[in-house]
């Protein structure tokens, strides 16, 4: 068995409740009955496998599914977690036919389960952990991959004013702000000199590509994120909103890209570039990808890529450097913090390539 195979069978399914994440579920229970229409008990709770960052239940009661996510228990970072905003993007795609779970309620009452939750459909389809699509049809890979770009588009063409998410995230300079954020995360995490994040902190806030369009954004669109309807190439809901919110369309597609452009090396990213022929594979280019795309949302085709690849590249740098940061500073435990930092420096020399390719010098 592979190491991603394994990782399907890890992390597909649902296990008994972890004691760390354990409640009263009769109280659960009540309020189920007085909150969700046609609720009907007994109340079984399972917790599923997956390494959800808020820990997901899936509730049986009564001949029907649900799930529940809720932040997880302990001191949390203030921003953190934030399921209610979750809940709200859901509870506004939902009316407009985008593919998400019907969201049923939201619990701000932290006596219920011992932090705020949300409840929404169980949609049972199929959750593919590995991108390269091991086992499957090189007519359905293809078949896939077109359905996913499509469900991306359609995310990034709703009109996010009439959904009713004024406000869920300003509007505007998206990218100068995470640029902002992420610089000022590196250079307090920074535990080596790189000079290629010098550089790019430098170039990366003075290029910023013209025509910023605000968009709904969803912060980690990728396969395992969603569910696949059981028999057809067709995304039936998109999960794991956490990272959602207003933003660059052009950042959030790009992010997604970098699973074409990542050197495998990378442990992070990498999954279609040891592909050596992803059309006879079923898988499409990243050219035909970013075609499918720009002819799903009006585009006549993105010439900025690579100074967007640049700054995602930058950004998961910032991100790994943060880790270590916390690990040095005695504020985290993470047993692969060493991993993170071997990641930083390539991924500044990507970074920079990309950069350079964006019209960087030096």
């Amino acid at each position: 068995m592979t190491e991603t195979q394994t990782a399907q069978d890890l992390f597909t399914g649902t296990k008994e409740v972890s004691e760390s994440h354990t409640f009263d579920e009769s109280k659960l229970d009540a309020w189920m009955l007085a909150n969700v229409e046609g609720y009907e008990g007994p109340l079984v709770v399972k917790q599923f496998k997956g390494g959800q960052s808020n820990p997901t239940y899936k509730l049986f009661a009564g001949g029907k599914t649900y799930v529940l996510r809720r932040k997880p228990p302990g001191k949390l970072l203030p921003s953190a977690h934030a399921v209610d905003r979750e809940y709200r993007v859901i509870a506004a795609l939902y009316p407009l036919g985008f593919p998400v779970a019907q969201p049923y309620g939201l619990c701000l009452d932290e006596s219920v389960v011992g932090t705020i939750f949300y409840v929404m459909d169980c949609v049972e389809g199929r959750i593919l952990w590995d991108g390269t699509l091991p086992g499957i049809e090189p007519s359905e890979r293809r078949a896939i991959y077109e359905a996913k770009v499509k469900t991306f588009a359609d995310l990034h063409t709703v009109d996010w004013r009439a959904a009713g998410l004024e406000g869920f995230g300003k509007e505007g300079d998206y990218v100068a702000r995470q640029i902002h954020r992420w610089t000022k995360q590196y250079q307090l995490s920074e535990t080596q000199t790189i000079d290629n994040m010098n550089k790019l902190i430098d170039w990366l806030p003075n290029n910023i590509p013209a025509g910023d369009v605000t968009t709904i954004v969803h912060g980690d669109y990728r396969l395992d994120n969603m569910v696949l309807h059981e028999t057809e190439p067709k995304v039936i809901a998109v999960l794991d909103w956490e990272l959602c919110t207003l933003g660059d369309p052009l950042a959030d597609f790009s992010y997604h890209l970098m699973n074409w452009k990542m050197p495998s090396s990378d442990p992070g990213r990498g999954a279609l570039i040891d592909i050596p022929d992803l059309k006879a594979y079923g898988i499409p280019t990243m050219e035909e990808y970013v075609a499918l795309y720009c002819g799903h949302t009006g585009r006549d085709g993105l010439p900025e890529l690579d100074y967007y690849f640049a700054y995602n590249a930058f950004r998961l740098a910032g991100i790994c450097q943060g880790i270590v940061g916390r690990v040095r500073d005695g504020t985290a435990s993470n047993a692969n913090a060493a991993a993170m930092e071997a990641r930083v420096a390539p991924l500044a020399s990507f970074a920079a390539d990309c950069a350079r390719n964006a019209g960087m010098s030096g």
